[in-house]
């Protein structure tokens, strides 16, 4: 184990366990922790897109008892690291996405709903702890500290000096080879000595320098790691690896569980041995040199961050010469504009979707990172909000490959929660059952967690929420494999909808309307509410992208035309004469709390697309959610500030859709809502307890873009809610398109100055910017470049 490996001869052991562990499933994926073919390893990794918001920086380690708020996170899309870069002790939290406690949680409260707990429904939990202990690197004993994350190359470094010699420490998460790298590396005659300890986090006993496990719903884990070193010498000390004096030291460590996504196999690989697989993986990777690694993890990497360039204009040199957290803390000081930064938080944003959606589940309330095991709401994927704005982001980002986790996750859930939905739904107990006693297809709980089970409470208009946002991936990507796949999640939630519709007659008008049955507008009034504008919103959607999907795919014409036959009767809501509000409810009073933090009953608004500010809805409609989105104010969550501020984008009004951007940019003190040192968003739970929640990480950049670019098939907006922060000059590439499209566009002076449009599937669009709009045709693949709307 002393010298640097050159050959790799443990490829053929790893494809053969992979046969022993039956890769596919019935959907057609991979399990989230399996061997796979050897990369194609290049010669050179493709050069980085240089830019002053393309590398975070701080000028201290994290504190080993706030990583969640301090630790720079890593992930290759299924393992996840938050690290620590202290040079005396190197600290790891690692995760996979997979090592989930509970199971299928199948059975009802007395109240009708599911039990939600770490015992029954159960939480996303940490899968090691690993160690590099360099004692005489302590903090104290070094000088010039600097610690970075690399956004171009998916990277973390640290450097500092100790005794003239200037230290080199970088560490990644690879895809290619499903591994988390660490590297240290000096110039000048220094050395490293210390040692490597991997630790479980469930009671377990490490032995080998591997460990494994069995959690009580049957989950199997494990975790496995291996280094070597240059000069010096590296050996194997009982459950720790020992370094004495050597140049450089790379230490990899690798794990995961037998998690398969597949309902028939109650979500378990009985034939996978998590802990042998992790030895294989990590013996593996550390087959290669350090600089084969990165070279590989970064083609791997950059395939996918560099599809999208931002510039939003230039920060001022003492700007630049401040770190990441003093920037943070003089742009709200200051409330000077920060360009450089802004775009760098939405960049951030960009690298946690590519660490933390590829390949395995998809990203839950704490995304791919955690400090400890016992994460508020147990890390779940919540249905009314968060899980979808955690994906609002991908296809905008030039990100879609990375929306699949999400897909695939519906996909593979989609028997169990059928199941329990024709089981439990209409048990007497459940207050939000259909009173037409019929039940048919599938819904949804408010939680849902890895092994097809929901907690919380039920939530009816969750499964069209989620099918309208796999319809709106098919809108950017026109992928009919994609339409395909999903249309059955699709077809399902109409028929949960036709079982559940009652009708009522208006009395004022005497019309018979469709409405939902009783619910609750989430989270938020009376919970036995008729009719409420969220549910009624959201399913007149979800039957308008149905009965597209059945025209393009030349299916189920006769249930196209039932469906079709009963969006043309559902209830549409009112604006409130007594408020002046879009109703929330069939009433025209507020029932509930007028800053509330969700904004349910504008989903018309943002995601959907039946409120626009346009000729095609009714003034009174847009004014009365305009009257709505003012009340609820701009002082709220990191997550609820961004659906604000996407609203306002769709509004076209750039001065409050920014006010909440930088609002959420706010700096976290003493748990308050903002924004954590590493860029983290902290959502206030109590005063002074303030957690990690992801969602608003995504849902503030895809606000940023929307303000850039909005579009709906057919139609494409340029700078519809451009800022004067960004207005003087900035660019950006790769932007996704509703309608199949693919923008690059600059300007100057808040006008376009030029822009690109590429096909992958549209055909024809509008493109809009103030009063001048032109009809673009293109073929798909090819591109066409506009210019002159300033004239």
């Amino acid at each position: 184990m002393d010298t640097a490996p050159g050959s790799h001869p443990s490829r053929r052991r790893l494809l053969s366990l992979a046969a022993v562990a039956g890769a596919a499933t019935a959907l057609g994926s991979l399990p989230a922790f399996t061997a796979s073919a050897a990369p194609r390893r290049p010669t050179t990794a493709p050069g980085p897109t240089t830019g002053p918001h393309h590398e975070l920086w701080w000028r201290a380690p994290a504190d080993e008892h706030s990583m969640i708020r301090q630790g720079l996170p890593l992930g290759n899309g299924r393992l996840g690291a938050l690290a620590g870069n202290d040079p005396g002790r190197e600290l790891l939290l690692i995760t996979d996405a997979t090592l989930w406690t509970g199971g299928l949680n199948g059975t009802l409260d007395s109240d009708g709903q599911f039990p939600y707990s770490r015992d029954d429904f159960g939480s996303f939990t940490l899968l090691a702890r690993l160690t590099v202990d360099i004692p005489d690197h302590d903090l104290s004993a070094v000088n010039d500290y600097r610690r970075a994350l690399d956004l171009t190359q998916g990277l973390v470094t640290t450097t500092y000096r100790r005794s003239g010699t200037a230290y080199r420490r970088s560490m990644f998460a690879s895809g290619p080879d499903d591994a988390i790298v660490l590297h240290f590396d000096q110039s000048g005659g220094g050395s490293y000595s210390g040692t490597v300890t991997l630790d479980g986090t469930h009671g377990e006993n490490v032995k080998g320098l591997s460990f494994g496990g069995a959690l009580p719903g049957g989950l199997r884990y494990g975790a496995a790691v291996k280094a070597y070193g240059s000069g010096g010498k590296v050996s194997v000390d009982g459950p720790r690896i020992t370094f004495t004096d050597c140049r450089s030291l790379t230490v990899v460590v690798s794990g995961g569980t037998n998690y398969r996504p597949d309902a028939a196999t109650h979500y378990r690989d009985p034939s996978l041995d998590p802990e042998r697989l992790a030895r294989t993986k990590a013996a593996d990777a550390a087959a290669h040199s350090a600089a084969t690694l990165l070279r590989t993890h970064v083609a791997d990497y950059r395939a996918l961050f560099a599809q999208q360039n931002l510039s939003l204009g230039t920060s001022s040199a003492e700007q630049r010469a401040l770190d990441t957290w003093e920037r943070l803390q003089a742009r709200a000081r200051d409330d000077a504009p920060d360009p450089e930064l802004e775009a760098a938080y939405l960049q951030f944003g960009r690298y946690l979707m590519i660490s933390g959606s590829r390949g395995s589940l998809p990203l839950n309330l704490q995304g791919l990172w955690l400090d400890g095991n016992d994460p508020d709401w147990m890390g779940d994927y919540h249905t009314d909000i968060n899980l979808q704005m955690n994906y609002w982001m991908a296809d905008r980002a030039g990100l879609p490959g990375c929306f699949d986790a999400l897909t695939d996750y519906c996909l593979a859930q989609l028997p169990s929660w059928t199941d329990l939905t024709h089981r439990l739904f209409n048990d007497p107990r459940n207050r939000y059952r259909n009173s037409t006693g019929k039940i048919a297809g599938w819904t949804v709980a408010i939680s849902t967690n890895v092994h097809g089970g929901m907690g919380w409470w039920w939530h009816p208009a969750g499964n069209a929420w989620l099918c309208n946002s796999l319809w709106e991936h098919y809108e950017y990507t026109r992928s009919r494999a994609h339409l395909a796949k999903i249309y059955p999640m699709l077809k399902g939630a109409c028929e949960f909808w036709e079982a559940r519709l009652l009708t009522t007659t208006l009395p004022d008008t005497g019309e018979e309307v469709l409405v939902a049955d009783s619910d609750w507008s989430p989270e938020h009034g009376p919970l036995d509410a008729k009719g409420i504008t969220y549910a009624q919103e959201l399913v007149w959607a979800l039957f308008g992208n149905y009965l597209a999907a059945t025209k393009e795919l030349g299916k189920d014409k006769a249930y196209a035309e039932t469906i079709d036959s009963l969006r043309e009767r559902l209830y549409l809501p009112r604006v409130s004469d007594r408020t002046g509000w879009l109703e929330e409810w069939m009433s025209p009073d507020n029932l509930g709390e007028t800053t509330h933090r969700h904004l349910s009953p504008l989903v018309g608004l943002f995601p959907g697309d039946r409120i626009r500010p346009d000729d095609s809805t009714p003034k009174a409609v847009v004014d009365g959610a305009t009257a709505l989105l003012t009340a609820r104010g701009t002082e709220s969550f990191g997550w609820a500030n961004a659906w604000r501020a996407l609203c306002w984008a769709r509004l076209k009004n750039a001065d409050k859709a920014y006010r909440l951007v930088v609002n959420n940019l706010r700096p976290s003190t003493d748990g308050s809502n903002g924004t954590a040192p590493n860029l983290f968003d902290i959502y206030e739970v109590e005063k002074g307890r303030g957690i990690f929640q992801i969602d608003a990480n995504f849902g503030t950049p895809a606000a940023m873009i929307e303000m850039l670019v909005h579009s709906r098939p057919g139609h494409l907006e340029l700078l519809p809610a451009l800022p004067d922060a960004w207005a003087t000059s900035g660019s950006v590439t790769g932007v996704g398109v509703r309608g199949g499209f693919v923008v690059d566009l600059s300007w100057r002076d808040g006008t376009p100055t030029e822009v690109r449009i590429h096909s992958v599937g549209g055909r024809t669009t509008t493109v809009a910017h103030r009063s001048t709009s032109r009809q673009v045709t293109v073929a798909p693949g090819a591109s066409v470049t506009l210019r002159g709307f300033g004239r």
